[in-house]
């Protein structure tokens, strides 16, 4: 049981430290209306265990201390994350084809960018459907990316289960 609980906290740390790192590695294009945060990737791990939603709100709160938009975006940016990350996992949860929930990953997101858009249009004055459009378009870009990153290292790491395949 102990070490049961020492690989997730491990498991969840390493998650969110990589999201932070990926996020921060391309910082200005993390940010913004038009935004490419390839971080985005990792929330096709909620498909697969739930212990993930808390690691990827974890990076995505740490990596929007550095934010243009610092505590709004700590804020509106985590709670969008906590969102999709959790509808991902109840809509993929029982879904058995690693492909199907790639595909529930991405749509899951929708509900996020809308928020990051509205957030953006109400602290920014950005125009709320331009920007929730270029928000998505980013969104699916990095997911589409994502899919594949997780899918060549879904081969040698178990994501149910956390643990490496022999």
């Amino acid at each position: 049981m102990k070490r049961s609980t020492e690989n997730n906290i491990i498991s969840v740390g390493i998650v969110a430290a990589l999201y932070v790192a990926v996020t921060l590695a391309i910082a200005p294009f993390s940010y913004g209306a038009i935004q490419l945060r390839i971080s985005e990737l990792f929330n096709h791990l909620a498909a697969f265990n739930k212990k993930y939603i808390f690691a990827i709100t974890l990076g995505c709160f740490i990596a929007n201390i550095f934010s243009p938009l610092g505590l709004i975006d700590m804020i509106f940016g985590t709670i969008a994350s906590l969102i999709c990350t959790t509808l991902t996992w109840l809509f993929a949860k029982n879904i058995k084809n690693k492909y199907y929930k790639y595909i529930i990953a991405t749509f899951c997101q929708l509900p996020g960018t809308f928020i990051v858009a509205l957030e953006l249009n109400i602290y920014m004055k950005l125009p709320l459907l331009l920007t929730w459009l270029t928000v998505t378009i980013g969104e699916f870009i990095s997911m589409f990316i994502g899919a594949i990153i997780v899918d060549l290292v879904s081969r040698k790491i178990n994501f149910s289960e956390g643990k490496i395949i022999k």
